[in-house]
């Protein structure tokens, strides 16, 4: 029997965090890097942490994605497609050249923007398909940069105004292809040792539970609710990137 008071508080706390983050990730689709990636930075190298949080939120995007394909709306997702390989691209370049405090300075103060407005009784926007190439190319660089690129996505696929279960699956697929292009750059960059790659392993099955439950939770929720959600998670996520832009 394992002795709970020998367990590094650190672990118990990054325990939480991820099972929190991925059950977020199962009602909405998205998030978990949101989440997961400030709040593990307080306490592990961001150098670790990104890499990580990119394999397990991987796994997650082809877990969520392939059993509801055919609710993918692929009219908006191609569009995005060209572009967010190119953002991967120059993210892992600038990851080797640029000092990132200016820029995540710069997201989570727009993230947070975009939040308020969308918590705000405002009516509702409709963006057109030629909003897929920013989008993408924000996405894949910042994803690529802070592990964290998918409010673009979000923000997109909201301004086109996707019901709930169509934007959960559709932007887990956008995940699905961001974050293998990503792996791949962590992999030739060598991020991936065989140590990050047992924790992935023994933190898959904590994920898996965590995005079953916020799977049960998704089928019960009202549109409503899921856009407050939604909005809520891109608030605090904007504030936990404010916070750690202000500090490093």
């Amino acid at each position: 029997m394992i002795d709970i008071s020998m367990v590094q508080p650190e672990i118990l706390f990054a325990a939480g965090v991820l099972f929190f983050a991925y059950f977020i990730r199962g009602i909405a689709g998205f998030g978990s890097a949101l989440i997961s990636v400030p709040l593990l930075a307080l306490f592990f190298p961001v150098s670790q942490v990104v890499p990580l949080i990119g394999l397990l939120d991987w796994l997650a995007s082809v877990s969520q994605g392939l059993p509801n394909r055919r609710l993918i709306r692929w009219s908006d997702l191609l569009p995005l497609l060209p572009f967010t390989v190119l953002g991967v691209a120059t993210g892992l370049y600038l990851h080797t050249v640029l000092a990132p405090t200016s820029l995540l300075l710069a997201l989570s103060i727009f993230i947070m923007l975009y939040a308020v407005y969308a918590l705000l009784p405002f009516p509702p926007l409709h963006g057109e398909r030629w909003l897929a190439g920013p989008a993408g190319l924000l996405g894949g660089m910042v994803g690529a940069l802070f592990g964290t690129g998918g409010p673009f996505y979000v923000i997109y696929l909201t301004l086109r105004q996707l019901d709930k279960t169509e934007f959960r699956t559709t932007i887990a697929t956008v995940f699905v292809i961001d974050g293998l292009c990503r792996i791949v750059g962590f992999s030739l960059s060598g991020f991936y040792t065989l140590r990050t790659l047992a924790l992935c392993a023994g933190i898959v099955p904590l994920g898996a539970l965590a995005l079953w439950l916020g799977g049960k939770v998704h089928l019960r929720i009202s549109h409503a609710a899921f856009v407050r959600l939604v909005s809520m998670i891109l608030l605090g996520s904007g504030i936990a990137l404010l916070l750690k832009a202000l500090k490093g």
